[in-house]
């Protein structure tokens, strides 16, 4: 007779999937609030429904992943990071809108399981739940022994918003005048890595622990640089009815892609290069590939993480507000006639 196999010897080992989850548990008990009615492991996530302070409730959906940024944390040993860049992506995808998060779903697939990888996983999308005020309400855990190579993983997140009708973004009133406001990135945020890498990492032959005195930090350090959570900032201008016409996420495809999502067809977006500090990665990585200019525009944000659109008579309000949040901000361009375009002059 053969000898058993077990789970185990196949490559999953069911003890160790046990260990994280009960680790999770306690990570994602501190982001719940009186609206959640489950626990972490029940079949599905409970979550009162009711808004009293929302006239027409709707509700906004989004989900993402972190692309190759993971192959960073792979070569620095740094997990608590990527999780929180995941949570800020997806708050950013429904605060355009003008949702505020309720609640969050997580998918983490791996090759070998790691409590300890899994752990920092969880602390990075707890930080960001924090901070979004959002539940982590659930997720899944997934060993794929022979899927993934060994000490890898792949992160996905979920994320259901809440917006009044009344109040819902969605920029069809936007209208020749109205004034472009741009709001910091961090960094790369989560785009534009397989790009990166290749000029960094295989052109320039950085390593990861490389010291950049160009950066002043380590390339590691600089391409795990978390997406900004910009709901701080606009949380309380999202209420005001009116005050905000459109919001852009600069994520993939970078300013000329992303803002004629919002826009109206008889209109263009006009943006005033120079008008904000290119963050000196940018202007790194395009000197080393001597990448061209449009795949530039086209990759990454380029210093700008988001795009508010308001009226000039809602201006001074805007930046009253930021300056309340202490946001820097740019005006970087103004709403002109055309045919949902963006020009850059």
């Amino acid at each position: 007779m053969s000898n058993p196999i077990t789970y185990k010897d196949a490559g999953v080992d069911i003890d160790a999937a046990n260990i994280a989850t009960e680790r999770i548990k306690k990570l994602a008990r501190s982001t719940f609030n009186e609206n959640v009615m489950s626990e972490i492991g029940s079949f599905g996530g409970m979550f009162n429904g009711l808004f009293s302070d929302v006239r027409e409730p709707v509700l906004v959906a989004s989900c993402d992943g972190v692309g190759t940024k993971l192959k960073v944390a792979f070569a620095t040993g740094v997990h608590n990071t990527v999780g929180y860049d995941l949570v800020a992506h997806c708050i950013n995808d429904i605060l355009v809108q003008g949702a505020r998060p309720l609640f969050f779903l997580d998918y983490i697939a791996t090759g070998k399981l790691d409590p300890d990888v899994i752990e920092k996983l969880i602390e990075g999308l707890v930080r960001g739940c924090r901070e979004g005020e959002c539940a982590l309400l659930g997720g899944e855990t997934a060993e794929m022994p022979d899927l993934y190579a060994d000490g890898e993983y792949d992160i996905a997140g979920f994320i259901v918003g809440v917006v009044d009708r009344r109040k819902v973004i969605n920029g069809a009133r936007i209208t020749a005048g109205d004034v472009i406001i741009g709001l910091p990135s961090v960094g790369l945020h989560t785009n534009g890595y397989s790009l990166a890498r290749k000029i960094l990492l295989d052109a320039a032959g950085y390593q990861v622990d490389t010291h950049v005195p160009e950066l002043g930090c380590t390339v590691g350090e600089e391409l795990l640089k978390p997406h900004q959570n910009y709901l701080p900032a606009l949380q309380r201008l999202i209420e005001h009815e009116g005050v905000i016409k459109g919001l852009a996420h600069i994520t993939g495809g970078g300013l000329v892609e992303n803002i004629p999502r919002i826009l109206p067809r008889n209109v263009n977006a006009v943006i005033k290069e120079g008008s904000w500090p290119v963050l000196p990665v940018f202007d790194l990585m395009q000197k080393l590939g001597n990448v061209p200019r449009e795949d530039m525009l086209r990759t990454f944000n380029l210093g700008i993480g988001m795009v508010v659109i308001t009226s000039p008579q809602f201006l001074q309000f805007v930046q009253d507000q930021f300056h309340f949040a202490r946001q820097p901000h740019y005006i970087i361009g103004e709403i002109t006639d055309g045919e949902r375009q963006v020009l850059l002059v």
